[in-house]
């Protein structure tokens, strides 16, 4: 009777989990809680959905075929860069050298095919070998150097960029003097009345691969692991340091890829953008839900946030607003997306 007492009163002592009554007597707003991190994607799309439907109602052309094939384009370039940055973000970390990456590959396939006279082929390979190696060069430095890695892609965001201006002489290299190959990507074919280019659907298939990987694979499950508690994923026998080297290794392939979409998109490689691509591919990650914390986000999350920021600028345009007030539209829905995020973490189990 003495154990059965103590055990009741041990029991009696542990958290329990919310039950059916306490369940009852949540307010519509902890449910929607509860609902947002479960399900982290619904918060974006409902987002979307919203702008979508704002923006075909203030001007009539938003949801032509043409306007929304437009819309897609303007974002394939964003979104692939997005992909690579949620892969690091999902590790709490963060990637200031996407642009940087992306430019300077693009810089090096444009300038092997024009000033070395490689095959369109060929210089792809070396691009996204390069983009896959400055990948790695973040990763040495954040796992084997243990250099945090806003500091780490700070510094080789001012490193890539410089040697972007010397390969290139600060020169842009046209698309006709380029092999078809390399600008390729930014070749539009039709489907009834909307167009979209091959680059949208290689950003696409990019995108299916790595929801997949991330949600159905070993390496995914360490990958959000490691991002949600290094330490206990650590204890649990994941090598971290390999989990998190492999992340930025193929952020820089993604990236690499990236660099081809942005040539075929611009029909040259010019060093003078990719300015504001960090800022964006950020801002795109975050909108989809994926939390700056890390172990928690999916990369449809990312498209869907990369689509609500095309969606979002290109509705404004048509409705006459200014580039000014654009650029304070975006910023709002970060710091609201930012908060949102910090209000579903501290949900009750």
């Amino acid at each position: 009777m003495a154990d059965d007492a103590k055990g009741s009163v041990a029991t009696a002592a542990e958290p329990q989990p919310l039950g059916f009554e306490e369940r009852r007597a949540e307010t519509p707003l902890q449910r929607l809680q509860h609902v947002l991190h479960a399900h982290p994607i619904l918060g974006p799309l409902a987002v979307l959905l919203l702008a979508i439907i704002a923006f075909s109602l203030v001007n009539g052309r938003f949801l032509t075929a043409a306007n929304l094939g437009l819309v897609m384009q303007q974002v394939t370039v964003i979104a692939v860069l997005a992909l690579g940055q949620t892969l690091v973000i999902l590790t709490a970390g963060i990637d200031l050298s996407v642009g940087a990456i992306a430019v300077f590959s693009s810089i090096i396939m444009a300038n092997l095919a024009t000033d070395l006279g490689m095959s369109g082929a060929a210089s792809l390979v070396v691009g996204l070998v390069c983009g896959t190696a400055m990948g790695a060069f973040n990763g040495f430095l954040v796992t084997r150097v243990a250099l945090p890695p806003f500091i780490v892609t700070l510094g080789t965001l001012s490193i890539f960029f410089s040697l972007n201006a010397v390969v290139s002489r600060s020169e842009t290299v046209r698309g006709t003097d380029m092999p078809p190959l390399l600008t390729w990507t930014g070749t539009t074919f039709p489907i009834g009345d909307f167009r979209i280019t091959y680059g949208s659907v290689i950003m696409l298939l990019l995108f299916a691969f790595f929801y997949y990987a991330l949600g159905y694979t070993a390496w995914g499950r360490h990958v959000y692991a490691t991002g949600d508690d290094i330490e206990a994923a650590r204890l649990a026998g994941i090598r971290t340091g390999r989990v998190l080297f492999s992340v930025y290794v193929v952020a820089g392939l993604i990236y690499a890829i990236g660099a081809w979409i942005l040539i075929g998109r611009l029909a040259s490689a010019s060093p003078n953008v990719g300015i504001e691509y960090n800022l964006n591919s950020i801002t795109a990650v975050v909108l989809g839900g994926t939390s700056l914390f890390g172990g928690r986000g999916l990369v449809l999350g990312t498209l869907v946030g990369a689509l609500i920021v095309g969606v979002f600028q290109n509705g404004l345009q048509l409705a006459g607003v200014d580039v000014v007030w654009q650029g304070f539209a975006i910023g709002l829905l970060v710091l609201v997306a930012v908060s949102l995020d910090q209000w579903i973490r501290k949900v009750r189990a």
